[in-house]
């Protein structure tokens, strides 16, 4: 039967004039497998990966971020709303693809989401990390942010850096799967007084009801939780954190989907920094102030 790669193409045999003693039957047969294998790579080379068939096809380009404002939430009819949502949907559509379809879920379930297929592109506003550049294939950086801190009105345990934390042997809550998580770690904090939860709005309440000390995350997260409560709950300066606790933030693809990548990283390129891109980005916060610089994904992978 033949291969299906070669669309039923036949194998052509060349007639090679035999050296002596070899028979002309074994010279047509090596000849016909070279052409075949030639074939082969050549078929190979010419297929595109599988999100690239998919969006030349129609087919809708589904994108999955978590309820994480302003980087990326859903809206009042799910539509896809925060600044990281608003830069993939400009650049996707600089390449000619606007059937966008939403999928939301919890921060924890995205790179298990992405690797099961449930959608695409990752566009929650992911740090890249090295840990995660084992699972998912970040795009070039899209921003760089800190973090900061949440803690009761007065600061009482005077809480600005993990090092405060862990002094005051203080217990601190962050959403599983933040890179907080490590950072603690990296600083010396006993897992024991890391209060892993679902969500942001979990953290607010540990804080609030005295249960942590403190709550971890993304600066602008940590500010929009300070508003909700203003009267209860403060932020801390995020400058206050060494550099290398600030990231950078990309959207994420499957490793496999090379193609769809290389083309997203040029489209993003001209994107970043245009008037046109602040304008669209500016709406949920981001500001010149966080354009990513000259860091490359592969160095952040490595350094991260």
């Amino acid at each position: 039967m033949l291969n299906p790669a070669f669309s039923g193409t036949p194998i052509r045999q060349f007639r090679i004039k035999p050296k002596k003693g070899e028979p002309m039957r074994i010279r047509t047969i090596v000849a016909a497998f070279t052409t075949a294998a030639a074939l082969f790579a050549s078929a190979s080379l010419g297929q595109a990966d599988d999100l690239t068939d998919r969006a030349k096809a129609g087919k809708p380009i589904r994108i999955g971020f978590a309820h994480e404002i302003p980087w990326a939430y859903p809206g009042d009819k799910n539509e896809p709303l925060g600044f990281a949502n608003a830069l993939a949907l400009g650049v996707l559509k600089s390449m000619g693809y606007t059937n966008i379809e939403p999928v939301v879920t919890d921060w924890g379930g995205l790179i298990p989401g992405l690797q099961a297929g449930r959608f695409d592109i990752i566009t929650g506003g992911m740090y890249i990390t090295g840990k995660r550049c084992a699972n998912v294939s970040f795009a070039e950086p899209m921003g760089k942010f800190g973090d900061s801190f949440i803690v009761k009105k007065g600061n009482p345990k005077g809480i600005h850096t993990y090092q405060d934390i862990k002094k005051n042997d203080a217990t601190m809550a962050t959403v599983s799967g933040f890179v907080n998580v490590d950072a603690a770690l990296k600083e010396g904090i006993a897992e024991d007084k890391i209060m892993q939860v679902p969500g942001l709005t979990e953290v607010l309440a540990a804080v609030k009801a005295g249960r942590a000390d403190a709550g971890a995350g993304n600066d602008f997260a940590m500010k929009d939780l300070a508003k909700s409560a203003p009267d209860e709950i403060e932020v801390t300066d995020s400058a206050a954190l060494p550099e290398w606790t600030f990231n950078w933030v990309a959207i994420a693809f499957r490793p496999e989907d090379k193609d769809f990548l290389k083309a997203y990283n040029e489209a993003q390129a001209k994107y970043l920094g245009t008037p046109e891109m602040l304008e669209a980005v500016g709406k949920f916060q981001y500001t010149k102030a966080q354009l990513p610089g000259d860091a490359k994904t592969d160095w952040i992978c490595a350094n991260r």
